[in-house]
C-alpha cells in the first residue's frame, strides 16, 4: 500500500490547529467568539479540546456541566472547525483527591503525594479507574456522534509510576503470570547475588533508593510492569469511549517518556500522535543539523510504530517556557520545522497552545495568540503561512515513506543498557549512539524507519542495531536468519551482552550475535574524557576508503572469527587490532564497529558505501551539502520530495535529471534549487 486513507473522512486534508482551553476564558465570552474568527484566519481546522477540563465538566461528584462544551463544539461545527475531544484523566479534581486519597500516587520513597500538578494519580486504583470510566462514558454518550468531533484524544502525555500497596500487589500478580514460580523469578533475576533470594511473594517490592536497586532483573521487570500498567489504563479509557462510536479514531499524545514502551502502546491506538519541542538555535555556531536529525529520528519512530502517517499533536509556534533558555524561532524556522514533520510522515501540524494562559505555569509558553489578543504578530503570520501551505498539500495526506533501512531503538534494551553498572557509568549515551548512526542516513537523504527488535526485519534490506546490549537467543536467531537470507546487519560495541532478564550470555560476547558478526569480544573498556584513540581504514578492504578518525568513550577488543577487518585501532596497546569488521554469512553481510567514533563524517562515509552495497534508494539522487537533508513521501505514482536546510548558511542543491514541480508555485524546476538559511522546498516528482 502506497497511500492510506485520511485520519478521518470528515476532514480529508492536512490538519492544522492547537490545544484550546476555552474553560480558562469562560468569564470572557467575547474571547471565544474572537478565537473562532482568528482560527479561520490562521487556516486552523482541528483543535484539541477538554484535555484538562475535568472540574469544569464535573465540579462535584456526579454533577455534570456540559453546557459550555455544547456551545463550543456547536460553534466549531457552524464554522467548519473540528475537534479532537480529550478525556480529562490527566488532572483529577481536588474534590476527588480529598474524598478518595487512594487515587494519589505514592513515590518510590513510599510517601503518598499531595493533590496537585498533573498525572499525579495511580493507574491501579479501582476508584480512579471507576471515576475515569464515569466521566468518559458521559462524554462519549453526549459527543460520540457530534459533527465537530474528529477523534478521541485520550488523556495527555501518559507517564510516571506509583509505588502504593495496590501497585505492589499488582506487580506481584504480574510476576506470577510472567514466571509462574518464585524459583523462576530468583533464577531470572540471579537473586542469589548478595543473598537476595526471595522465599515469599510478599517479600518482592518495587525498586527504591532506600530499599532495593541492585537487582537489575527486578529493575527491568518493574519498568516493564509500569509500562504495561499505564498501557492497560489507557486501554481502559479507550474501551469506554469506543463503545459509543467505533468509527471515531483514537489517539493519545506521546512525548518520549522512558516509562512507557510506546511500541506496545501504539497497538492500542488507531493513529499515533507526537509532541515535538526541539530547542532550535541552541548551538553557539547556529548549526541546527544535529538537532534536526534528532527530531527527524523521533518522527520516523512515530511513523514506524504503525508504518503509516501520524499526527504532530503538539509543537510550539514560537518558544517554550520550560527549556533552560527559551529562544524565539528565527525567520523561516517555523515553516521549516513544521514541514519537517510532514516530510517524515505527519498528516498534521498542531501546536501547544492556541492562546496563552493568563496565569499559572504556562502563561509564558508560546502560543498562536499572545496576551495582546490579536492577529497582528510575527508568530500569527508564521502560523497562517503554514496553514496556507498545508491547505495545498492534500495530495500528500496518507502518503507513505519508502524506507528500506531500519534503525533499532528498543525500550527493553534502552532500560537495561542504562541500568548496567559497567564500563561507562559516567554516561553510556545510548540515545546518542543511535543518533550517530541514524544521522548518517538523514545526511544522505536515505529514508529510514526506527523499529523494535520484534518488528518484521524482512521488510528491510539493511538493519542497524547500535549498542544492542539486550538480545534474546530467539531474537539473535532471527537476526542471523535475516543476514543468511540476504540482509545486511550492522551492530556496535556493547552488543549481545545480556538476555531478556538481564543475565549475561555465557560462552563469550556478543552472545547470540557472535556467529552473525563473526567476531568474539574478549574485553571492553570505558575511556576517560581525556582518553582518545582512533581507527584507521585499511583501503584494500573498505571500498577504497582511507584516513583515520578519532574514537572515544568505549573501545571493544575483539578477535576475528570469520570476519575481516576493514579498519584497525590507531593507538594504545591494542593498536593494529580490528576496530571495524565485515562478515559474509549466507547470502548477506554483517558489520561490527568496535568503538565510538567522534566525527559524524565517518558515519556518513561508512553508510554511503553500505547503502550503495545494499541497494538502498535515497530521496533524491544527488550529493547533499552538510546540514541539508531530503525526505520523500509517495502515493505510488507521484513522489513528494522535501529538501530542507538546517545548516548555518544558504545552500544550493543540484537536482537529478527527473522532472520536478515546485508544490508551492506550480512551476517546473530543473538544474538546482536555492535554499536560504532555514529554507525548504517541496517538489513533486
Amino acid at each position: 500500500m502506497k497511500k492510506f486513507p485520511p485520519i478521518s473522512s470528515k476532514l480529508p486534508v492536512m490538519l492544522h490547529g492547537a490545544d484550546y482551553n476555552p474553560e480558562q476564558w469562560s468569564d470572557y465570552p467575547e474571547v471565544l467568539i474572537e478565537d473562532v474568527r482568528m482560527m479561520k484566519l490562521a487556516g486552523c481546522n482541528a483543535m484539541s479540546i477538554g484535555i484538562f477540563s475535568w472540574v469544569k465538566l464535573e465540579p462535584e461528584e456526579g454533577v455534570f456541566t456540559f453546557e459550555w462544551l455544547d456551545k463550543q463544539l456547536d460553534l466549531f461545527a457552524a464554522n467548519g472547525i473540528y475537534a479532537f475531544l480529550a478525556t480529562p484523566s490527566g488532572a483529577r479534581p481536588a474534590w476527588m483527591s480529598a474524598k478518595y486519597p487512594e487515587v494519589l500516587r505514592v513515590g518510590s520513597n513510599r510517601v503518598r503525594n499531595l493533590h496537585g500538578f498533573r498525572h499525579n494519580h495511580c493507574y491501579t486504583s479501582p476508584v480512579y479507574r471507576e471515576k475515569v470510566a464515569i466521566i468518559n462514558r458521559e462524554l462519549a454518550k453526549r459527543y460520540a456522534h457530534h459533527p465537530a468531533v474528529l477523534g478521541w484524544h485520550i488523556s495527555n502525555e501518559f507517564g510516571g509510576e506509583c509505588h502504593c500497596d495496590l501497585c505492589q500487589t499488582a506487580f506481584r500478580d504480574w510476576l506470577k503470570i510472567k514466571y509462574g514460580t518464585l524459583e523462576a523469578v530468583n533464577h531470572a533475576w540471579w537473586a542469589t547475588f548478595w543473598s537476595h533470594t526471595y522465599t515469599a511473594w510478599e517479600q518482592i517490592e518495587s525498586p527504591s533508593d532506600h530499599g532495593e536497586t541492585q537487582v537489575h532483573g527486578l529493575n527491568l521487570d518493574w519498568k516493564r510492569f509500569v509500562s504495561e500498567r499505564t498501557i492497560d489504563f489507557c486501554k481502559h479509557e479507550i474501551d469506554v469511549v469506543r463503545a459509543y462510536n467505533p468509527d471515531i479514531p483514537i489517539t493519545t499524545n506521546m512525548h518520549m517518556t522512558e516509562s512507557i514502551d510506546y511500541r506496545k502502546l501504539a497497538k492500542e491506538l488507531d493513529v499515533i500522535s507526537w509532541d515535538a519541542y526541539p530547542d532550535w538555535h541552541y548551538t553557539a555556531d547556529g548549526d541546527d543539523s544535529r538537532l534536526a536529525a534528532w527530531t527527524a529520528m523521533h518522527y520516523d519512530m512515530m511513523r514506524s510504530f504503525k508504518n503509516k502517517p501520524f499526527l504532530l499533536m503538539e509543537s510550539t509556534p514560537s518558544l517554550t517556557n520550560w527549556q533552560s533558555v527559551s529562544k524565539l524561532k528565527r525567520p523561516g524556522m517555523h515553516k521549516l520545522s513544521s514541514l519537517q514533520a510532514v516530510a517524515h510522515g505527519a498528516d498534521s501540524v498542531q501546536y501547544f497552545q492556541w492562546r496563552k494562559s493568563r496565569g499559572s505555569s504556562e502563561k509564558f509558553h508560546g502560543a498562536i495568540i499572545d496576551h495582546s489578543g490579536h492577529e497582528h504578530t510575527r508568530v500569527f503570520r508564521d502560523v497562517a503561512e503554514v496553514g496556507e501551505l498545508l491547505g495545498g498539500l492534500s495530495d500528500i495526506v496518507g502518503c507513505t515513506t519508502p524506507a528500506e533501512a531500519g534503525i533499532l531503538f528498543d525500550w527493553d534494551n534502552r532500560w537495561a543498557v542504562k541500568d548496567a553498572q559497567g564500563i561507562r557509568n559516567s554516561g553510556i549515551r545510548y540515545e546518542e549512539t543511535v543518533l550517530q548512526h541514524y544521522r548518517a542516513f538523514w545526511e544522505l537523504g536515505i529514508p529510514a524507519d526506527v523499529i523494535g527488535i520484534e518488528d518484521d526485519l524482512s521488510r528491510y534490506k539493511l538493519i542497524v542495531a547500535p549498542m544492542l546490549y539486550l538480545v534474546s537467543e530467539t531474537d539473535g536467531a532471527r537476526i542471523q536468519r535475516f543476514v543468511e537470507q540476504g540482509g545486511t546487519f550492522v551492530s556496535t560495541y556493547w552488543s549481545g551482552i545480556v538476555n531478556e532478564t538481564d543475565l549475561c550470555h555465557l560462552g563469550g560476547f556478543p552472545g547470540p550475535l557472535r556467529k552473525t558478526l563473526g567476531i568474539w569480544s574478549e574485553e571492553a573498556e570505558g575511556l576517560h574524557e581525556r582518553d582518545t584513540n582512533g581507527i584507521v581504514f585499511r583501503p584494500e578492504s573498505a571500498w577504497g576508503l582511507s584516513g583515520e578518525y578519532d574514537a572515544h568513550e568505549i573501545a571493544d577488543l575483539i578477535h576475528l572469527e570469520g570476519a575481516e577487518a576493514l579498519a584497525e585501532y590507531r593507538d594504545d596497546f591494542y593498536a593494529g587490532r580490528p576496530a571495524l569488521t565485515r562478515h559474509a554469512l549466507g547470502e548477506g553481510k554483517s558489520y561490527y564497529l568496535a568503538t565510538r567514533v567522534k566525527d559524524a563524517e565517518f558515519y556518513t562515509k561508512l553508510y554511503a558505501e553500505i547503502a550503495k552495497e545494499s541497494g538502498l534508494r535515497s530521496a533524491i539522487d544527488t550529493d547533499l551539502p552538510q546540514g541539508v537533508t531530503a525526505q520523500v513521501r509517495t502515493d505510488g505514482d507521484n513522489d513528494f520530495v522535501f529538501i530542507q536546510n538546517f545548516s548555518r548558511a544558504a545552500q544550493t542543491v543540484r537536482l537529478d535529471s527527473r522532472h520536478y514541480t515546485n508544490i508551492e508555485n506550480g512551476k517546473s524546476v530543473a538544474g538546482s534549487v536555492e535554499l536560504p538559511i532555514n529554507g525548504l522546498v517541496i517538489l513533486k516528482r
